[in-house]
């Protein structure tokens, strides 16, 4: 069985040399998202992360990354799915990794299309300029917002002022859980708390909305791969119209000026819920970083 280990902060630069040097992945595979989120578990085998993930219910082994040997890691996955009496679900696979998958253990697999964990990629120079005809809308909104706020400001996060963001987002949470007792918000509140926790050790970056000692919105996140930026958490107050387009567009010119090198924004999946959909295609994505599911054959029956 695979001795499959929380990952600690230690091992962050032994984790993103191989997660760098492989082309970029969806942000399950950011160092961040996979300290902070749920019962996450890595090993490092024949120069290679392979990952053991629980959630909500369900155990999967998401495709393993790196330069070594990863056909040799898959099979200790199939094996270790036996050992441990679970079916063998891969996933967070690129069209890529399937073929690969298949080409390794051809007709062993069934593969199936994960539309609601697609990431939304955006160019930065297009939420940092919000040009043309199809950000009229945007700019209409944000134009409006810089109106009605004209004292405005932004403020880098920093441990002085995240008492001031996290009771911000408290009250975001807050409210949100009274009015949808049943949403999934427990555990992302539990993500943001720990990214706060350890907001300098995981190397992130954020953006505050500020008006006078108010904070409108929140956007912070960290880097996915040597050109693409994650943004893990967004958040902004709801009774400020155009608070949401403000910090979104604020962020990605903060990042363009500090980080000239970064051409990309992964704003993460849409979780398959309608609004959210339609808010982040809204935003014309670059590019969506496709991803798919893939059940060992044998094992359907246990499903």
């Amino acid at each position: 069985m695979i001795d499959f280990q929380r990952l600690q902060l230690s091992q962050k630069e032994q984790y993103q040399q191989i997660l760098f040097s492989v082309p970029s992945r969806g942000c399950e595979y950011s160092f961040a998202n996979l300290y902070l989120w749920g019962h996450q578990r890595v090993a490092f085998l024949h120069g290679c992360a392979a990952f053991f993930s629980h959630f909500f219910g369900r155990s999967v082994y998401p495709y393993p990354i790196g330069n070594g040997d990863r056909r040799a890691v898959l099979e200790e996955i199939i094996a270790d799915s036996r050992h441990r009496g679970i079916p063998c679900r891969i996933t967070g696979m690129l069209p890529q990794d399937w073929e690969e998958l298949d080409r390794w253990f051809p007709g062993q697999f069934l593969q199936r299309p994960d539309r609601d964990s697609f990431d939304y990629v955006y160019a930065i120079d297009d939420l940092a300029d919000l040009k043309g005809r199809k950000f009229q809308k945007k700019r209409n909104h944000l134009n409006r917002f810089r109106a009605e706020h004209p004292d405005s400001r932004t403020e880098p996060l920093t441990p002085c002022n995240a008492p001031l963001a996290q009771h911000m987002v408290n009250d975001w949470y807050l409210k949100r859980m009274q009015g949808d007792p049943h949403g999934n918000y427990l555990l992302e509140n539990i993500a943001m708390t720990r990214a706060f926790r350890c907001y300098q050790e995981l190397d992130m970056e954020g953006l505050l909305l500020m008006e006078g000692d108010q904070v409108l919105g929140i956007s912070f996140g960290s880097r996915l791969s040597p050109d693409t930026f994650d943004i893990h958490f967004e958040k902004a107050r709801e009774d400020v119209e155009g608070a949401y387009p403000a910090i979104n567009c604020e962020f990605a010119r903060h990042l363009r000026l500090a980080h000239p090198e970064l051409a990309y924004l992964n704003r993460e999946d849409d979780l398959g819920l309608e609004g959210l959909r339609k808010a982040k295609l809204s935003y014309n994505p670059a590019a969506m970083v496709e991803k798919s599911w893939a059940y060992l054959r044998e094992d359907l029956n246990h499903d």
